[in-house]
């Protein structure tokens, strides 16, 4: 993500931070404005170009607007419990 859990950065960013937190999640955060090698390569990595995203248990689920459509509709919520 963009900043810290405590500090976003990014709309974005802090979207994704209420949904986790909405939803009791246990999680970490990496800054990338931090390393721009860490921004480049997650972006390669997932073959996406947006951050935040949004890895259970080392997949790649998405960005912050697939993680709203989850949270919308309760994929997101299984996902987790599953995890």
């Amino acid at each position: 993500m963009k900043g810290t859990a405590l500090f976003p950065q990014c709309g974005f960013s802090s979207r994704a931070i209420a949904i986790l937190d909405r939803l009791g999640a246990k999680y970490e955060t990496v800054d990338v404005l931090q390393d721009p090698e860490i921004r480049q390569g997650i972006k390669e990595y997932s073959d996406w170009p947006t951050i935040p995203q949004l890895y259970v248990k080392g997949e790649f689920v998405g960005g912050s607007d697939i993680m709203m459509e989850m949270f919308e509709s309760g994929e997101l919520q299984q996902l987790l419990e599953a995890a």
